[in-house]
């Protein structure tokens, strides 16, 4: 069960945990999700908001709904990718902005990546 933070509507995290599955790989495209009940059992939240959440998901393309058969990740692995780029590149944006606000040279941020996992 997922520890829910008070302050984003539930929904909302439950798209952001299932996107992140999909795009690193741990659901596969084509790969059938758990139904609204499983995931609303397993998160220890009501149905209507596990519904919700994957009725966003359907809104953002990442997942498809076949009428008798379920709710599926989309085979389209190109937009799989761009999702992906958009995520790393929001991630990025916020890194360098949390690394401004502590003071951090914008222009040492590249020492960090460059050499910098080797120990002093």
């Amino acid at each position: 069960m997922t520890h829910f933070d008070r302050n984003t509507p539930i929904y909302l995290q439950i798209v952001e945990n299932i996107t992140k599955k999909i795009l690193s790989g741990e659901f596969s495209p084509g790969e059938k999700l758990p139904s609204v009940r499983d995931i609303a059992a397993a998160e220890g939240i009501n149905p209507n908001t596990a519904q919700r959440a994957l009725s966003t998901l359907e809104a953002d393309l990442l997942v498809v709904t076949e009428r008798t058969s379920g709710r599926f990740v989309t085979e389209n692995n190109t937009l799989i990718e761009e999702k992906r780029e958009a995520a790393a590149k929001k991630l990025t944006e916020e890194f360098i902005q949390n690394m401004k606000e502590i003071g951090f040279p914008e222009e040492k941020l590249a020492s960090l990546f460059i050499g910098g996992n080797e120990k002093k």
